[in-house]
């Protein structure tokens, strides 16, 4: 086979030609060489007989020789790449030959395709991971892969877990487009579960530390939200990211916005509504110079989860870039119907809107976040007795915020009990709900180490602002901007303030 007569040339070469010492070879390479020598010389003398036979056809002939050839041709190649990466693979001084070379290298893996499966097999990819990275990506940009997707999965969930930090750190883009390729080949099976503690060893594998954002963050966190793996996701979202590095980690504008969405989307499943708001008010005011599809769906489910969590439409910031402020709400316009029905405070205008939209919010994938608006009214409504009323029965709890009757008045009151909605107490005998006060003095010892906790954290964000802060005002292209602006005056628009990718 080709593939072995390129591990047998390849091991002469370093042997006889002085490309690489011996003791260099991989014992892999070795053993598969010596076990299959006697079978390829018997391959060659066959196909040797076969060309001299007086019945050969002459274009046969031709076919056969183009074709040996060509496989000599990459064979060749590979070989000349392989003694490469062996010889350049030692320092940083070398790996930053070696990328450069592997750079000007792409159109010479892509004839070489057929044999980068087993060029692959001749590297240990925790020593040679660069390497590992620029075959992976070259063999991931065929649909479908030269060795299957099975192989691909394979290969790339082994470049995860065995990887060197320092070389995915050379070339993280390559690293980013080889795992999106792992991921959509496992959601495409309709296997994302297993993508996602790979992803997971991804992300701490190219994070300097975990304050670093990475484009891994967006895949895992799809992967997780497709899987139901709420809780795996929610461990890294804990984390709090202050920094972008596209040269470390390879980041890009879209993988923000993915990290932004997806963890808002874990959050929903959660029910963690206020973080879930949060994470979408990213992903809003992310400097923009025009509306993408990203932001539109972000703004639909900030205003949904706003009415679930707050009763009310959440505004948006002013430092949200403009061409948003303008144009977003016009891409949204049943959603703002929605915000009005909810408004009126009425169950039969919230449901008569909902059915009106149904369609629509069915294709935005949002019904079931849409759907959980009426119970929310509900609750609402019940929270605003509480200003009015000290005792009330559940018959008219069920009466004035339009619930089918007592026991469903009941199972609300209670639900909102144990989530802290409302302080209050049922009695069984008369069905009488009084409400209560609430019960926390904010002076016990819990309270208090939580206080701490919490002024620690913005003593230690305060300091980050400031040098975040001054990092910005001594950089050359926010000065010259300053400098612009202060030269035109009022025609310098605030957008402009922001550089987008």
């Amino acid at each position: 086979r080709s593939s072995d007569l390129l591990l047998v040339r390849t091991s002469f070469i370093s042997v006889t030609e002085g490309g690489v010492p011996l003791k260099r070879i991989q014992p892999v390479v070795c053993s598969r060489v010596t076990s299959n020598l006697a079978g390829l010389k018997r391959a060659l003398g066959s196909l040797t007989a076969l060309h001299e036979s007086e019945g050969a056809q002459p274009h046969v002939k031709d076919c056969e020789v183009r074709s040996q050839l060509r496989v000599r041709s990459q064979m060749e190649q590979a070989e000349t790449l392989a003694t490469t990466v062996w010889s350049l693979s030692d320092t940083p001084e070398k790996l930053a030959q070696l990328n450069t070379h592997l750079k000007g290298s792409d159109d010479m893996l892509k004839r070489s395709i057929p044999v980068l499966n087993d060029l692959l097999a001749m590297l240990d990819p925790s020593k040679y991971t660069l390497a590992w990275l620029y075959i992976l990506d070259t063999m991931g940009g065929e649909s479908p892969p030269p060795q299957g997707a099975e192989g691909f999965c394979v290969h790339a969930n082994t470049l995860i877990t065995a990887s060197d930090p320092d070389q995915l750190r050379i070339a993280p883009e390559k690293f980013s487009s080889v795992c999106r390729k792992f991921k959509e080949i496992c959601i495409a099976a309709g296997h994302p579960a297993r993508a996602a503690m790979p992803l997971k060893t991804a992300i701490r594998k190219v994070q300097p530390d975990t304050q670093y954002l990475s484009p891994q963050h967006g895949d895992f966190l799809q992967v997780c939200l497709l899987a139901k793996m709420y809780n795996a996701a929610v461990d890294i979202l804990k984390d709090d990211v202050y920094e972008a590095n596209p040269t470390l980690t390879g980041l890009v504008p879209r993988d923000f916005l993915l990290y932004c969405y997806y963890g808002g989307m874990i959050y929903c499943g959660k029910k963690r509504w206020s973080k879930a708001l949060d994470m979408f008010q990213h992903a809003i005011t992310a400097p923009a110079m025009a509306l993408n599809a990203i932001t539109v769906a972000s703004y639909k489910k900030h205003l949904v989860v706003s009415l679930i969590c707050r009763g009310e439409p959440a505004g948006l910031p002013k430092y949200t870039s403009a061409v948003v402020h303008r144009h977003v709400k016009a891409c949204a316009s049943e959603y703002g119907e929605l915000a009005a029905a909810y408004a009126t405070r009425n169950q039969q205008d919230l449901r008569a809107c909902i059915a009106k939209h149904e369609e629509k919010f069915k294709e935005d994938k949002n019904l079931g976040l849409v759907k959980q608006c009426v119970d929310s009214l509900y609750m609402r409504n019940i929270q605003r007795l509480t200003q009015t009323y000290l005792t009330l029965s559940l018959g008219d709890i069920a009466r004035l915020v339009e619930l089918p009757g007592a026991a469903e008045a009941e199972a609300h009151v209670l639900r909102m009990i144990e989530t802290d909605g409302i302080h209050a107490s049922i009695n069984q005998k008369d069905g009488m709900v009084s409400f209560l006060e609430e019960p926390e003095q904010y002076n016990s010892v819990s309270i208090m180490e939580r206080l701490d906790a919490e002024v620690q954290n913005m003593v230690l964000l305060a300091k980050k602002v400031a040098m975040v802060d001054e990092q910005v005002s001594m950089n050359s292209a926010y000065i010259g901007k300053m400098m612009l602006k202060e030269r035109h005056g009022r025609g310098f628009t605030d957008h402009d303030d922001f550089e987008v990718a």
